[in-house]
């Protein structure tokens, strides 16, 4: 052994050199010389030689079946075997049927009938053979004349039993999938040839039924490439099988087994081209390697029966001189049959038994659907009038089994139905079926879209009925008599969702015929159009609380809703993008209402039509009351000089306090939260216990704090609000706490001695303030601008050291300011009694007019910013009295003194 031969592969001459025991070695040279006597292996096509053809019927008891229908023998089956060879056959073939029972035990000299196929009476006779007892598996050997050929045959099936039992058993499995291969190949052919959409349904549901790999990648290409993309690589197509033998066995078992397993998967043993085959191949190839003689040799053969005939399929070209070749054909395997594991697609999936084309699907056993030995099948529908049989016959391509004519009329509801035949000679029960049979005059308007039909547009129904696979078609019928095909969905297994084109409709009376196949006249359902009106999505309330919201469109034809005993009114209707939502109203209790519960409630529209609207009831929110509420100052702070007027005026400077009692529930959850917002959630916040914004004084009261200036801003003014919301975030009523005010900053208020005349008021953000006044009654208020930037402002005198001043965010409420007048120290306090009234002052600080010669001390001035210039009095101003302080001219907040804070000259008296 110097090198590898030109038939080995040099993998198989590595691994021979790797066997170093004796035994090994001789094995490894006996797979050489089987891999060398068949050098086309590798490159002949798979079984598609067409062979001799061999009749054989099956006769079991008073029954004869085809060959086709036969899954098995049993002992005392009596075969009849006629070999179909053509009147001008020149070689004469030698048919042998052998028996076999094991690996172990050779079969005795009389288990092998030997047939002339030239002789008259095997031509025209055919010849009768009995399966004997504790026979297990059935061979057929086609072998060309020449002396001692049944001898020499009888004698190589006695002396290697095993070698011939496997073989049996491999071509059997092999020509079963070869079969399975061949159902699915044919089906695509034929679905080729029409719609391309058809064919990818077909094919799958062929190839799910039959065990069949399928190339779903197919399906992208060209409708031209996608059929021969389905159909190439044929021999790797077919899968395992649960109920079928393996297609590949091991020889052996241990190291040879291991090898011939390695084997069998190279190239030169016919991997990727012959996989479903190779077993047979490779113990046909192990039977030569033990009886190879001079004269013969064996070639498998896969028999493809179709009714009473075996049609033989060969892999390689039978040779007709030294060594002759036997064709070795593998009989249906001896011994109990084994019914098939075949199952429905889904068990719960019903099927309307008067639908054509309805396909009973089922999956699990491919050979029901690639051979006959599935026969005489039939649906047993069990009705309360009786039994019912309907003939059915298994097609891969419908995914299952399908009528062989209509079915009868069956009793209308839910039926059940058992698949029954024969497998081969023994009665089978298949499958069970869940089966349903159109119901008469059952279809219903759905009670929500009892007024749901509204002209003007595309609408929807929804009919209810038994089930929805029996409907074949639905239609819209109009007065004249005309019919509009309507399209419709199976929306659920029991709803239609017809499609209504109202568009160009009236309203008035609508009539749909709901069609069924199986029943001659229709269900006609009288319906009634309306002008469009309000649609109602649901009504949503939480137990105990006194509103809800009704979410719809057109909700303001709304007059009232009715639920449970409760009426509930409108009380405001807001439209949010495209939804109406209707906030409703009652006084009566809603606490019965159970959260979770299903409710419907009944709505009134002002036409006088009623609605059913879902309602969804919520548990019930969380409410508190405000006990009490304070500011507080900071201690080191001086106190403010702005006494509020309101006790809702809440300052931003200050420190916000506040208690609140639960209501629902009754003890206050640790896990609850207050959320502190302004009207318009422009700014909130939210307290809680476990930050320390919130503490409980008990189990049902907490105290809120919150400082407003450093929480929301110094931009933060107005209306202000608390409610509590849930640890799961559903939030309560809101509950008003007060008004957010800023306050200006007061610095020195200056005042002249006479009473008539206006003080100066210093300080910040005076835009705060929208009017000063001395009397609480704002006589001779003086308004603030609210584009003031300055920071001195003329305010009236005030009386007794108070002035009287409104907020700007909070202008309704009268506020007090305590600051005491500073007064020029040079001039004597004037007399409050002798003071005139006048006119309301001017915002702008004016200067103290006196009586020439009396010109009092110039008063210390304090800087001012740059205000506007005043301008020129009037003209037709009415003139002082002689000897009388001449009245300033009218001036506006905007007014200060003149830079450098010098008064301007006084006028002097007229003549």
């Amino acid at each position: 052994m110097t090198g590898p031969k030109s038939c080995v592969d040099p993998l198989f001459w590595r691994l021979g050199n790797s066997y170093n025991s004796d035994m090994r070695r001789r094995l490894f040279f006996l797979l050489l010389g089987i891999l060398c006597a068949f050098p086309v292996l590798a490159d002949a096509p798979a079984f598609d030689l067409i062979g001799p053809k061999v009749d054989v019927h099956v006769k079991r008891g008073d029954i004869t079946l085809p060959i086709g229908q036969v899954p098995n023998l049993l002992p005392g089956d009596r075969l009849w075997i006629h070999p179909d060879l053509p009147e001008s056959q020149s070689t004469h073939f030698v048919l042998v049927v052998a028996f076999l029972r094991g690996i172990t035990n050779p079969p005795p000299p009389e288990w092998f009938t030997r047939v002339e196929t030239w002789s008259r009476s095997a031509r025209e006779e055919g010849v009768f053979v009995t399966v004997p007892q504790e026979a297990q598996q059935a061979l057929v050997f086609l072998a060309p004349e020449t002396g001692g050929d049944f001898s020499t045959l009888r004698a190589a099936v006695r002396a290697r039993p095993g070698a011939f039992v496997r073989a049996a058993q491999d071509l059997q499995a092999a020509s079963w999938d070869r079969m399975r291969l061949n159902a699915y190949l044919a089906e695509v052919k034929i679905s080729s040839a029409g719609d391309q959409k058809l064919l990818k349904e077909r094919a799958e549901k062929a190839a799910k039924t039959l065990g069949i790999r399928l190339d779903k990648e197919c399906f992208d290409k060209p409708t031209d490439q996608q059929a021969p993309c389905l159909t190439q690589h044929t021999d790797g197509l077919v899968l395992d099988d649960a109920n079928t033998q393996s297609m590949i066995t091991q020889l052996a078992n241990g190291a040879a087994g291991d090898l011939m397993n390695q084997l069998s998967y190279a190239p030169s043993a016919g991997a990727g081209i012959y996989s479903p085959y190779v077993g047979a191949v490779l113990d046909t190839a192990r039977i030569l390697s033990s009886l190879h003689t001079a004269h013969f040799q064996y070639i498998p053969a896969l028999a493809l029966p179709l009714k009473d005939t075996l049609n033989l399929h060969l892999n390689f070209p039978p040779s007709f001189r030294d060594p002759k070749s036997v064709i070795v054909v593998a009989l249906p395997p001896v011994g109990p049959a084994i019914a098939p594991p075949l199952h429905s697609d889904d068990p719960s999936e019903g099927y309307c038994v008067q639908r054509p084309g309805v396909s009973l699907e089922a999956e699990g056993a491919p050979l029901v659907f690639a051979t006959q030995m599935a026969h005489s099948l039939s649906l047993v529908v069990d009705t309360r009038l009786g039994p019912v049989n309907i003939p059915v016959t298994a097609d891969a391509a419908a995914g299952g089994f399908v009528f062989e004519h209509s079915a009868p009329a069956l009793p209308g509801g839910e039926l059940t139905g058992v698949l029954k035949g024969k497998w081969g000679f023994d009665d089978w029960d298949g499958p069970h079926f869940k089966l349903l049979a159109p119901e008469p005059g059952k279809w219903t308007l759905a009670a929500s879209d009892q007024l749901a039909l509204i002209v003007g547009r595309q609408d929807t129904l929804h009919l209810e009925g038994p089930n929805c696979l029996c409907v074949e078609k639905v239609d819209e019928k109009n007065a004249a008599g005309d019919t509009l095909k309507l399209t419709w969905k199976a929306a659920k297994p029991q709803t239609l969702e017809v499609f209504m084109p109202m568009k160009d409709a009236s309203p008035g009376n609508v009539t749909v015929e709901v069609h069924q196949y199986g029943l001659s006249n229709p269900d006609t359902l009288s319906l009634q159009a309306y002008a469009e009106a309000a649609s109602l999505e649901h009504l949503a309330l939480s137990s105990g609380d006194p509103t809800a919201e009704l979410t719809g469109t057109r909700l303001d034809e709304v007059e009232k809703a009715t639920l449970n005993g409760i009426t509930l009114t409108p009380d405001g209707l807001k439209r949010v993008a495209d939804v109406d939502k209707l906030s409703m109203k009652t006084v009566d209790s809603t606490a019965g209402l159970e959260a979770g519960k299903s409710y419907m409630a009944a709505v009134k529209l002002r036409d006088g039509r009623q609605l059913k609207v879902p309602v969804t009831v919520d548990p019930p929110r969380p409410q508190v009351t405000l006990l009490s509420k304070g500011v507080q100052d900071e201690a080191n702070e001086a106190p403010s000089p702005v006494h509020l007027g309101s006790p809702d005026d809440l300052p931003i400077e200050g420190r916000l306090v506040f208690f609140l009692k639960s209501r629902v529930p009754a003890n206050f959850p640790r896990s609850e939260k207050i959320e502190v917002a302004a009207d318009d959630d422009s700014f909130h916040t939210e307290l809680s216990v476990a930050d320390g914004s919130l503490m409980l004084e008990d189990s049902e009261t907490a105290l809120g704090v919150v400082e407003p200036l450093a929480k929301f801003g110094s931009s933060a003014f107005g209306p202000l609000r608390v409610r509590p919301v849930s640890a799961d975030g559903v939030a309560g009523d809101w509950v008003e706490l007060g008004t957010l005010v800023r306050e200006p900053g007061f610095g020195t208020l200056r005042c002249p001695r006479s009473y008539i005349r206006p003080c100066t008021l210093n300080g910040s953000n005076l835009f705060l303030a929208r009017a000063f006044s001395a009397t609480p009654d704002f006589d001779n208020a003086v308004d603030v601008p609210p584009e003031f930037t300055g920071t001195q402002l003329t305010v009236p005198h005030p009386a007794g050291g108070v002035l009287y001043l409104k907020l700007r965010d909070d202008p309704g409420t009268v506020q007090t300011l305590n600051v005491t007048p500073i007064f020029p120290v040079s001039l004597p306090a004037p007399q409050s009694s002798a003071a005139p009234k006048s006119a309301a002052p001017s915002p702008v600080a004016a200067p103290e007019t006196v009586p020439a010669g009396n010109q009092p001390a110039p008063q210390p001035t304090t800087a001012a910013a740059p205000q506007a210039a005043t301008p020129p009095a009037s003209p037709a101003a009415p003139q002082a009295a002689p000897g009388a302080p001449a009245k300033p001219a009218p001036a506006t907040a905007a007014q200060s003194s003149p830079p450098g804070g010098e008064k301007p000259a006084a006028p002097k008296p007229e003549p």
